[in-house]
């Protein structure tokens, strides 16, 4: 079977949550005088996608159902574009590297898998294969019947774990431990900048 590499593979930041326990919008907090939506969308491009969407009302393309999480915002995005593979991105993920995002889209485009890493179902390359496809059909068939395009907050659409558990996957090892680091709380945010801190010290050690 001839794999075809670097097929229609969009790249996904996911901005959609309600940034709650951060209490500040997250895709809006700076790291290196960057937005952290500014910072995602570039790890994506050089990840060679073939293109970058922002999957979220406040910042891109609005669910379609409401109150379900980023499986909301997938769907959106896979009915809106079609695409052959989806690279996708959370935005609270400030130390990761677009090495790490590469391998993921390079073995899942090899194997035709879905691929993330260990402990961690983001970031996630997706190919839009049938299994996929069957998933959210069965899933989002009673959303889609009803004409009100919200669902209750207190009625849980897929998720994630449950999509991957009824598709063929990967899970890999990342080299880059920190990239999976996720800020979901001040303090989470500070230990990241301290992180980012060391990094850069470590570099300029390394290059004198």
């Amino acid at each position: 079977m001839t794999v075809k590499l670097n097929q229609h593979c969009l790249g996904v930041v996911l901005t959609g949550g309600l940034s709650s326990r951060m209490g500040t919008d997250k895709a809006l907090l700076t790291r290196e005088h960057e937005s952290m939506l500014s910072f995602s969308c570039q790890k994506l491009q050089q990840a060679k996608v073939s293109e970058v969407v922002i999957s979220g009302k406040q910042h891109g393309i609005p669910d379609c159902f409401e109150n379900l999480g980023p499986m909301g915002g997938i769907y959106t995005i896979i009915e809106k574009y079609r695409p052959n593979a989806l690279l996708l991105l959370p935005v609270d993920l400030p130390l990761i590297d677009s090495e790490s995002l590469q391998q993921l889209k390079r073995i899942g485009e090899l194997s035709q898998q879905a691929c993330f890493y260990q402990d961690s179902f983001l970031p996630l390359y997706l190919p839009i294969t049938a299994f996929v496809e069957q998933f959210f059909k069965k899933s989002f068939s009673q959303c889609t019947s009803n004409s009100a395009p919200v669902i209750s907050a207190d009625k849980k659409g897929p998720s994630i774990r449950s999509l991957i558990e009824q598709i063929p996957h990967s899970s890999l090892t990342i080299k880059n431990k920190q990239g999976l680091f996720n800020t979901n709380t001040p303090e989470q945010w500070r230990q990241a900048q301290q992180k980012i801190k060391h990094q850069r010290m470590n570099s300029r050690i390394k290059n004198v």
